[in-house]
């Protein structure tokens, strides 16, 4: 039984969760946007002893690379690299909204918090993503032919579509899209735009 960490902090849920051949042995999750970098740990470590499992026993670490803010990608993905490194153990990166996804039936589309107005998006059919993953304002958005929305509440309900679970990426969705059967590829986030942070160079060359 391969043991699994599974981490997102792609919206404004910090996650951490313990799964075990696809069944959910305990998972932390505090909704704070702002507390990524202060409870990713905490909550890794809470997860662990709530399934009575240790550092040790763990043969994996998944997590989300996104769509989702430059800051909270980053926090996510740097723990799960120092993790899989400090443990020599095998560190997968998938798409967050993958993992919302993953959890639907039908043809769903999957929005999340994007920030200055906009939203993160793609569609699915039957779990499989068939269009984006993508970043646009919601009234830009093609729900194609969409029977529910899932995701971020405040954005879902404006398509005028059922809206359904889950809200955040959680751990039994990371660990579901993951495709065991290859090896891990480098972690690349799926920013999908430019940071809000500007390099010396680039604020001296704005107009």
């Amino acid at each position: 039984m391969k043991l699994v960490l599974a981490i997102d902090t792609s919206t404004p849920a910090v996650t951490a969760g313990v799964v075990a051949d696809g069944e959910l042995l305990a998972e932390r999750v505090t909704v704070d946007a702002r507390a990524h970098a202060e409870r990713i740990t905490p909550n890794v470590l809470a997860a662990l002893a709530d399934a009575s499992r240790s550092m040790a026993d763990l043969g994996a670490v998944v997590v989300g690379c996104g769509p989702g803010p430059f800051t909270g990608l980053r926090v996510g993905m740097a723990t799960a690299s120092a993790y899989g490194h400090a443990l020599g153990i095998p560190v997968y990166g998938v798409c967050s909204l993958d993992a919302i996804g993953v959890q639907t039936s039908g043809e769903t589309l999957v929005v999340t918090d994007a920030r200055r107005r906009e939203i993160y998006w793609a569609r699915y059919r039957d779990g499989v993503r068939i269009d984006g993953p993508a970043v646009s304002a919601p009234a830009d958005v093609d729900a194609g032919g969409a029977r529910a929305v899932a995701g971020s509440p405040d954005h879902a309900s404006r398509f005028g579509l059922p809206v359904v679970e889950p809200v955040y990426p959680n751990s039994v969705g990371l660990v579901a899209v993951v495709d065991w059967s290859l090896p891990p590829n480098a972690l690349v986030p799926l920013y999908l735009r430019r940071p809000d942070a500007k390099t010396l160079v680039e604020r001296q060359a704005a107009p």
